[in-house]
């Protein structure tokens, strides 16, 4: 066996077993930690001082259902040895039509958002400077790491980063000295008066939206490809997000115990207040603690989507150049083998030069740069609507195609969908759906 388990000719060697697994974990705790980041912290730390531990169990759900659309997405890609994005090819052109549209919307103002949240705690750990010219640097840091450094580096300084806020905010969860009783009690499902949109946000809200589509570019960075790596794959999904089931509920803790009926602001400013909350009651080291923490995930997040969703991005351009629908059948069979005549369109997925290609470094620079103009005007209302309605959008479709894709011939029979996989997958769209319709009707009002 490879004494490297990071490197992307990985896919030669032999499945780890037992004990050994431990070593290869990675692409689940990166694709789980670039999905929470600041505002899944303040919605569900305004849940907890709203309704205390009463909505636990909504936490404990949103982490289940987001576990199946992990390993839908990743055993998609290792299973049939193709990405999410050649699936969406052989839907037809509406799939890769949609996603076009939605990623380079998204990510012109969520560039301006990570940026933003990464910023926050920088701006209250030391004085000088504004949120917004941290908010620069943060950016541009951010495009010289991923630019430069390649996924090994990559996974080492994101599961870093994932240590140090998982633990912080367990500390801090620790540290208020909760009532044992309630929590426990909030794993029994309630709906308290108003309650409704808090829950759909909690489930909804626990580990990422577009970021989930990210996760089987990582696992092929590891050399994950064919059923014998399924095994692999469902160990390294599951660890990431019950740590990240573990670092919501903590998060939800210790807002109930702390904030519990106070009125808070549901932007990222409110994780600023709770910081300076803590700072009174247990001191200023509790206060650097969770600040440290903060910029711990605020940073994951923006490292992941400058890395995962510009991979996403790079995949979608070579898939507009192939066959869509029935036509991309004999396409899929090629990227299946990885071979092709010299001088042919490309058709399979490369990892190991899609970071080098100008697509990915292209999409690096649209999240880095144009975005910064939002940090000095406010978000006009056009882009922050279609951005909203979009990415409310996207979960419903992840789901339902991933149900359409695993459970057809388009995958091989070890990785086609059984019973409580459609189940859950059934279950995440019944519920995306729903927050799309009431994101829409919300807009509407």
């Amino acid at each position: 066996m490879s004494s490297d388990p990071s490197s992307t000719n990985a896919a030669s060697t032999e499945v780890p077993t037992g004990k050994a697994k431990i070593r290869w974990l990675g692409p689940g705790l990166v694709a789980a930690a670039t999905g929470v980041g600041a505002g899944d912290l303040v919605a569900t730390m305004v849940a907890g001082a709203q309704y205390g531990t009463v909505l636990l169990w909504a936490a404990v759900v949103g982490t289940a259902l987001k576990l199946a659309l992990g390993e839908g997405v990743g055993r998609w890609h290792v299973a049939s040895g193709t990405t999410l994005l050649d699936g969406w090819r052989r839907l037809g052109y509406w799939a890769t039509g949609f996603f076009g549209v939605y990623i380079v919307i998204w990510g012109f103002v969520y560039g301006a958002t990570a940026m933003s949240a990464t910023a926050l705690p920088l701006n209250a750990l030391f004085d000088g400077l504004s949120v917004r010219y941290w908010a620069m640097i943060c950016g541009v840091v951010g495009l010289i790491m991923i630019w430069l450094q390649r996924y090994r580096a990559f996974e080492k300084v994101m599961t870093a980063l994932v240590l140090i806020a998982f633990v912080s905010v367990v500390l801090i969860a620790i540290l208020v000295s909760p009532n044992l009783g309630e929590v426990f009690s909030g794993i029994v499902p309630r709906l308290p008066d108003g309650s409704v949109v808090y829950v759909l946000g909690l489930i909804g809200g626990v580990g990422g939206t577009i970021t989930m589509a990210a996760y089987g570019y990582w696992a092929f960075a590891k050399g994950w490809k064919g059923p014998q790596w399924l095994s692999m794959m469902r160990l390294d999904n599951a660890v990431g997000y019950i740590m990240t089931g573990i670092f919501v509920i903590a998060m939800l803790i210790v807002g109930s115990t702390l904030l519990l009926g106070r009125q808070l602001t549901e932007d990222d400013t409110g994780l600023l207040f709770l910081g300076d909350e803590l700072g009174e009651q247990y001191g200023q080291w509790a206060r650097i603690v969770f600040l440290i923490g903060f910029f711990a995930v605020s940073s994951t997040s923006l490292l992941g989507v400058w890395n995962g969703v510009s991979l996403l991005f790079t995949d979608w351009t070579r898939s507009i150049r192939l066959p869509h629908g029935k036509k991309a059948e004999a396409a899929m069979a090629e990227a299946a083998v990885g071979e092709q005549e010299e001088g042919a369109e490309p058709v399979a997925y490369k990892a190991a030069t899609a970071e080098k290609s100008w697509a990915f470094r292209g999409y690096l620079l649209w999240l880095t740069f144009p975005p910064m103009l939002l940090l000095f005007l406010d978000k006009p209302f056009g882009v922050t609507l279609a951005y909203g309605v979009l990415g409310s959008a996207f979960m419903p479709f992840l789901a339902i195609s991933l149900m359409l894709l695993l459970n057809s011939r388009r995958v091989s029979q070890e990785g086609r969908s059984g019973w409580l996989s459609n189940v859950m997958l059934t279950l995440c769209s019944l519920l995306f759906l729903t927050l799309l319709i009431t994101d829409i009707a919300g807009r509407l009002s």
